[in-house]
């Protein structure tokens, strides 16, 4: 997850008033997103595999996936 501005190549979701911003092609492996906040960072869930578990280390200023 990262602050992006939207390309032609992304769909954009509204969703309580919060504006998402995804690339179509991720979103088509993806299917469905699910983002919660769990106090620590993001934890992200779909139905592709994305390497880890979760994402502890996503609002530390560290990344996902590696």
């Amino acid at each position: 997850m990262a602050l992006d501005e939207p390309k032609d190549s992304d769909d954009s979701f509204e969703v309580k008033g919060l504006k998402f911003v995804v690339d179509k092609e991720f979103m088509e492996k993806a299917e469905t997103i699910k983002i919660d906040f769990t106090g620590m960072g993001f934890h992200l869930d779909s139905n592709m595999e994305m390497g880890q578990s979760g994402c502890s280390s996503c609002g530390s200023g560290g990344s996902c996936g590696d």
